[in-house]
């Protein structure tokens, strides 16, 4: 059986951690900063934790190899 492709555009949008937890950037934070408070821009610069629900399927079908 031949090798599963990776989607490559799910490749450059998640990772995982160490622990099998999918992380990805959190959205937002691009243009149009002057509206968003300090706070706010603050806690989009952190990386995001995906539910285990959704972080399933990304991990099974996108990124088959990790």
């Amino acid at each position: 059986m031949p090798k599963m492709k990776t989607k490559k555009s799910a490749s450059k949008r998640f990772s995982l951690t160490g622990t099998g937890k999918v992380k990805y950037k959190k959205m937002n934070l691009r243009h149009i900063l002057t509206k968003r408070s300090p706070k706010r821009k603050r806690q989009l610069r952190q990386t995001g934790i995906l539910a285990e629900s959704e972080a399933a399927k990304v991990r099974k079908q996108m990124l088959p190899y990790g």
